[in-house]
């Protein structure tokens, strides 16, 4: 690795966060270590009695482990970067979301199937408000499907792209989105393993990009309460031993094969319990809203984004369908691994899935089961879906289960800023 005085080895914690070290190239071949119990932390910092983190053990070490063939160039001067994967005593970590879609893939490579991924991303654009905060990055020209700079006067989309292609991140396209300053930025599809590391390292880049910029990138779900969310939408689908679309079938009326219906119904099936790995924060719940085109509903049609899995028109090879449940802050390889087990279940179960959405998916759907309305309702959700849970990874949901009612009941105790302003001139 001459071409590089330092590896970046990087890897998606239970957070969302790409955690790691910094690694003198001429050392990184043996990889690094880490502490287990970074698991058992929270976005405060604090450490909570969070189960397989190695607390009651002294904290010991996990290993991060990569081959040097996948490091790529990185967005630093003379640094490679890589996804690395974690085990603990010789073991894949269970609770880790790489490891965690890894047996999701795993799980569908036994039933004779390959999954296909790809990820579309939104985010927004901050900028200094001059008191210590952030606001929205000024775009008087902005508009949805918007490119130039009109939506980007400064070229961070540019230095982006440019930056991406460099690193052989495969970029599909960038665009503004409806409410600026929002972007998408939606990376090529492939296999599920490598889209995923591909957009965990392209969300870490392109915030290190704006950055530099003196900017925030933010995939916050909706970090704007005037302004629509932030998603991270999974397209699926799955290739038979002869490469084949299995998602396809040329002689069905509306081309889908079996296989893909059952996945739907598994999809459908499993909303609810899904809901809080895919939006695994307090904020992603001011998203899941009715009317949001956010993956509310428990329904499906056909390109139709106000339903909860969408069926894009493209058919043959490109046969796919969208889930639109999952939080712009989710790591995606969890979201990831959460879609492929729900459609797993639905699949060898031969589920079908109701009709298609006909109402305009805002003001009339033809459902009236929708995502938990909070964080904690969706950890009871996620619990009472026990075939779900045991599909993800008992280890996984246990762990997660702990993590997350800690940060519920932070935020249950916490006085917040609406608080003060409804209340306080009057009591």
């Amino acid at each position: 690795m001459a071409e590089y005085s330092r590896i970046r080895a990087l890897w998606p914690d239970h957070l969302g966060l790409a955690r790691g070290k910094y690694l003198p190239a001429r050392l990184a071949e043996a990889g690094t270590n880490h502490s287990l119990s970074v698991f058992s932390l929270g976005y405060d910092r604090e450490i909570y009695p969070a189960p397989h983190t190695g607390i009651e053990a002294g904290f010991p070490d996990m290993e991060a482990r990569f081959s040097m063939g996948d490091v790529r160039p990185g967005w630093e001067e003379s640094t490679g970067v890589v996804v690395a994967g974690l085990s603990y005593e010789g073991d894949a970590l269970r609770i880790s979301p790489r490891e965690t879609l890894q047996r999701a893939i795993h799980d569908w490579a036994a039933l004779g199937f390959a999954p296909k991924v790809g990820i579309e991303l939104e985010g927004y654009i901050l900028e200094p408000d001059g008191a210590g905060g952030w606001k929205p990055w000024d775009t008087p020209g902005a508009f949805v499907y918007g490119t130039g700079s009109g939506v980007d006067p400064v070229g961070l989309m540019d230095e982006i792209m440019t930056v991406a292609e460099r690193m052989g991140l495969p970029i599909e396209a960038i665009n503004s989105e409806f409410d600026p300053p929002q972007f998408e930025m939606t990376l090529e599809y492939g296999d599920a393993l490598q889209a995923c590391d591909e957009v965990f390292l392209f969300k870490v880049m392109a915030r290190e990009v704006a950055q530099s910029m003196g900017l925030l990138l933010t995939f916050m779900g909706r970090p704007l309460g005037d302004r629509g969310g932030n998603g991270t939408h999974v397209n699926l689908s799955f290739e038979d031993v002869d490469g084949s679309n299995v998602f396809h079938d040329p002689d069905a009326e509306d081309g889908l094969s079996d296989m893909a219906r059952s996945c739907i119904a598994g999809l459908l099936e499993h909303h609810r319990g899904m809901t809080a790995l895919c939006a695994p924060t307090v904020n992603a719940y001011k998203r899941l809203r009715p009317a949001q085109m956010s993956g509310y509903w428990a329904n499906w049609g056909y390109d139709n984004r106000c339903v909860g899995v969408r069926v894009p028109p493209t058919r043959g090879q490109g046969t796919r369908l969208e889930s639109r449940l999952a939080d712009g802050a989710v790591s995606p390889h969890m979201a990831t691994a959460a879609v492929l087990q729900a459609a797993r279940l639905g699949f060898t179960a031969g589920a079908q899935p109701p009709d298609p959405e006909t109402g305009d998916g805002i003001e009339e759907v033809c459902t009236d089961i929708h995502v938990p309305t909070s964080l904690n309702e969706a950890l009871d959700a996620m619990e009472a879906d026990t075939e779900f849970t045991s599909a993800i990874g008992p280890e996984l949901a246990e762990h997660f289960l702990v993590i997350k009612r800690a940060e519920w009941e932070r935020f249950d105790n916490a006085v917040t800023d609406w608080e003060m302003r409804e209340y306080l001139p009057f009591l």
